[in-house]
């Protein structure tokens, strides 16, 4: 099964489970303000310079974010996102049937401190899969345990729909091989902006 059927499965299921918290947890407005919820879901453009050939990769990014709100002081803000991302589009490489594709997630943590902007940053880990043409095979495949760093920004829109610019640098290690043995890794790396909504307004900085 290709990893994108294996990511789009598993973000419907996520967005699912995004979703019950809200009916399952709202109460009455007689009876008591509306349950927190710590769940965000967002989609975003890509921008990416695939460090194969020259030129970039275009394509669509999918985030799912979990924030809880019951932590300690110390680590409000610490959260968990979940992100996919496929980029197939735009190719201005000599590479013009280059593909990568991640699924992955870690941990990503926000200043709080403003109530419209919030910056972040981010430790991902998951699964890198790249097409690519190679002699004699029109379609060479390579997949690889990835980490990335990023960060970016989080600016309120209206009231729980946010926009986001974001950028991550990735590692895929061992991706180059010469004589049998792997001699330098792959370091992806774009921007992307989207859109997040998180299923019911904040109420902690």
């Amino acid at each position: 099964m290709r990893l994108k059927l294996c990511i789009c499965i598993t973000l419907a299921l996520l967005l699912v489970c995004a979703a019950y918290p809200v009916f399952a947890q709202a109460t009455p407005a007689a009876t008591g303000p509306k349950a927190y919820s710590p769940w965000a879901a967002g989609v975003g453009f890509s921008g990416y310079n695939p460090d194969f050939g020259h030129g970039h990769l275009l394509g669509g990014t999918l985030w799912v974010d979990y924030t809880p709100s019951k932590v300690p002081q110390m680590l409000r803000g610490i959260g968990l996102e979940v992100e996919a991302r496929d980029l197939s589009f735009g190719r201005s490489s000599e590479f013009v049937d280059l593909r990568q594709d991640v699924a992955g997630g870690g941990l990503i943590y926000s200043w709080r401190r403003f109530s419209t902007v919030r910056p972040y940053a981010k430790l991902l880990m998951g699964f890198g899969n790249a097409d690519y043409p190679v002699p004699n095979i029109p379609r060479y495949h390579q997949t690889r345990t990835i980490t990335a760093l990023g960060g970016g920004v989080d600016f309120r829109a209206f009231r729980q729909l946010w926009v986001r610019a974001d950028y991550e640098y990735q590692f895929w290690p061992d991706f180059y091989f010469e004589g049998g043995k792997p001699i330098a890794q792959l370091n992806p790396a774009g921007f992307t902006v989207g859109a997040l909504y998180h299923f019911s307004r904040p109420h902690f900085r």
